[in-house]
């Protein structure tokens, strides 16, 4: 009796839960402030909990193939921008998002890596986007993209998901589980950032000092 009035609430889970999650994580392509790993874990913690065996793969197919749709799509309109004599409001959005030194080390990897360099992009908190937008600088095409894009988006899905697993696997309760993954996601993401604040903050050497020789 409990399963069967289990049923409805999984299935209504499925009905929205599954497009909603693929439309979250395609417009966090689109637009970089959506926190698309935190509702990957967070997604995960819940498909634990459900009886659906085929809960997980769901999951992870979902956001992969949003994560790699959302990725064409704002790859297509950055190169739209670059061929235009004025650019485009997507390529202006790509370089605000795109720090001028992030820009350089992602030129230069992708010179020495070529579209590898995508499928680390994707995992590197705030990496995507400066390379990114250093394959359109360089004129990469879009069938090219397409071969580091669709690693990329599997790779990404699978490891937030198992952040996910790792969150839902230690508590009874889901939200539990979901504190805990949304929290590591988050801390994931911010750490770097703070860390490249706090190593521009560093005073650098005083120009007017002496060195000292040997």
């Amino acid at each position: 009796m409990l399963e069967l009035a289990r049923l409805p609430s999984e299935s209504t889970q499925r009905a929205i839960g599954y497009p909603t999650l693929f439309a979250l994580i395609a417009l966090g392509a689109l637009v970089p402030v959506v926190p698309t790993g935190a509702l990957v874990s967070s997604a995960t913690v819940v498909a634990l909990h459900q009886t659906d065996p085929l809960a997980l793969l769901l999951v992870f197919l979902t956001a992969a193939s949003a994560a790699f749709l959302g990725d064409m799509t704002l790859y297509w309109l950055g190169r739209r921008g670059v061929r235009s004599r004025n650019g485009s409001r997507w390529l202006g959005r790509l370089r605000d998002h795109a720090p001028p030194d992030r820009l350089e080390q992602a030129q230069r990897q992708l010179e020495e890596h070529g579209v590898t360099v995508l499928v680390l992009s994707r995992l590197v908190p705030a990496g995507r986007i400066p390379v990114m937008l250093a394959c359109l600088l360089s004129g990469m095409t879009l069938r090219t993209f397409v071969r580091g894009s669709l690693p990329a988006a599997l790779a990404w899905a699978l490891t937030y998901q198992l952040i996910g697993v790792l969150g839902g696997s230690l508590f009874a309760q889901p939200w539990q589980g979901v504190a805990l993954a949304v929290g590591l996601t988050l801390l994931i993401s911010g750490v770097p950032a703070l860390w490249r604040r706090l190593r521009h903050r560093r005073p650098g050497p005083d120009p007017d000092t002496p060195t000292q020789r040997a």
